[in-house]
This record gives structure tokens, C-alpha cells and sequence, in this order.
């Protein structure tokens, strides 16, 4: 099949302060990017910046957009196929995030710290399914319509709230890597503030109750509105009074096209 009947992505992303971010006059500080490639290939990344960093806004949204454009330049010039290729795609977007927030702190005479955010990174391919992730959030990716897995998710630590961030001395060490020979038909990329709703913890399995509405929710929505629905899904109380910290959801599913 050609490329232009192959595959079709329906995607949407909303990042929305949180509860407690609204309570106390703060601005959302996570951030999200996705876009669709040649050949059937959708790039999305989410960032949450911390809420103790000033410039953790800022951090977010550089970040997510660096990674997504150096994997889309990667993409453009030589699609990888074998696990080493992606692993090396995968950290390649993260050292170029890494770079970019670094650059923007030198640039304001601010320790990189200030600009402290995690970052998560997910490619979908007609062929595989690929992400990272350094801090908290999850990726999940859906099979066939049902089944759910958690390519990435938060990781244990040993106080609550405890992460590593994309410019922590740890970072590369901790990254989370996996790559899955199948193609995904749905696509979730989710900051921290909806892991209690979206995952049953402490594994950080999918909760297929929150995210199957969400699914059939993407396939069905109207063409430009899925984003403000998004977003009103995201401020409603049943999330607001489960969660006070800033959330974010990509969410994208794949539809053949005769």
C-alpha cells in the first residue's frame, strides 16, 4: 500500500494548569508538542517542568520542541528500522533537548537547573512503536483496538515526588528506552498530574476505563475541536479534584485509510 492509503493519525494535545497552580496564580507549566511525518510516522512529546524551577515554563517548552524536531530531521533523512537505530534516535532528541534548555540558561546568565523539566518522547511508526522518557509521566501505547501497554512509566523512587530531570547529572543514566515491532493503533502521552487517574500504581499499568473513552473519544471527535474538548476534559472536576498539579495529554489513534 502507498503511503497516502496506509495511514491516517487523528491527534490531539492539551496541556491545562492544575488545581493547585490555579490556587495560587502559577501558570501551566508542562508543555506538549506532536506532529505527522511522511510515511505514516507521528512524533509527540510532553514535558512537566518542575513547579520549584523559575523557569520551568520555559524549560518545558523548549525541550519538547527540541526533541520532536531533531527526531523529525533524523526521520526525514534515514528512517531506522533495527533497536540500535532507535535508541540512538531516542537519545540523540534527548541530548538535543538537554542542549537547547542549557543554551537558553546560558543565554540568561541562570543555572540550568532553573529551567528543570522532564521530558517524554514517543514515535509511531506503520511499522513499530518507539519511546523515551526521563522523569515521571508514561507513554502508553493500544494494540488492536483493546490492549494497552505502558512503554514508559513513572519511575519507583524512594520519596513521593522525587524525579530526575532532563539536565540532572543522572539523566542519561535512568533514561527509559523501548521499542516495539508492532504497529500502535492509539497513542497516549501523559504528564504526571493524570498518573493517579490513568494508571494503576505503583506498577504504572494502563487503566483501560480512563483511557478506552478517551480512544473512542479521538476516533469520533469533530475536526477542529478535538483540542478544545481535550482540554475541557482535562479542567472538569472529575480530573481537577483528583489531581492539583498541572496535566497534559496527547493522545492520538491510527485509522487505515482505502
Amino acid at each position: 500500500m502507498s503511503d497516502r492509503v496506509r495511514t491516517l493519525w487523528k491527534a490531539a494535545g492539551a496541556s491545562v494548569p492544575g488545581a493547585g497552580h490555579v490556587r495560587s496564580g502559577l501558570p501551566c507549566q508542562d508543555a506538549h508538542v506532536w506532529k505527522l511525518e511522511a510515511g505514516g510516522a507521528l512524533i509527540a512529546a510532553v514535558a512537566d517542568g518542575a513547579g520549584s524551577a523559575p523557569c520551568a515554563a520555559e524549560g518545558a517548552r523548549i525541550a519538547v520542541q527540541s526533541a520532536v524536531e531533531q527526531t523529525a530531521a533524523v526521520w526525514r533523512v534515514g528512517r531506522p528500522h533495527q533497536g540500535d537505530d532507535w535508541n540512538q534516535v531516542i537519545r540523540g532528541a534527548f541530548a538535543t533537548a538537554r542542549l537547547a534548555v542549557q543554551s537558553a540558561a546560558r543565554s540568561l546568565g541562570r543555572p540550568s537547573h532553573d529551567f528543570s523539566t522532564t521530558l517524554l518522547l514517543a514515535v509511531a511508526t506503520p511499522e513499530q512503536t518507539a519511546a523515551g522518557q526521563i522523569g515521571d509521566g508514561a507513554v502508553v501505547a493500544r494494540w488492536d483496538g483493546e490492549e494497552l501497554t505502558a512503554l514508559t512509566r513513572p519511575p519507583r523512587t524512594e520519596h513521593p515526588n522525587e524525579t530526575t530531570f532532563l539536565t540532572s547529572e543522572e539523566a542519561d543514566a535512568e533514561m527509559q528506552f523501548m521499542l516495539c515491532e508492532h504497529a500502535a493503533d492509539g497513542l497516549a502521552l501523559l504528564s504526571d498530574g493524570l498518573q493517579m487517574l490513568a494508571l494503576k500504581m505503583p506498577q504504572g499499568a494502563p487503566h483501560a476505563p480512563f483511557f478506552a473513552p478517551l480512544f473512542r473519544f479521538a476516533a469520533a471527535a469533530e475536526a477542529g475541536r478535538t483540542e478544545e474538548q481535550l482540554r475541557a476534559f482535562l479542567q472538569s472536576p472529575g480530573v481537577a479534584e483528583r489531581t492539583d498539579d498541572d496535566v497534559t495529554l496527547v493522545l492520538a489513534v491510527r485509522q487505515l485509510m482505502r
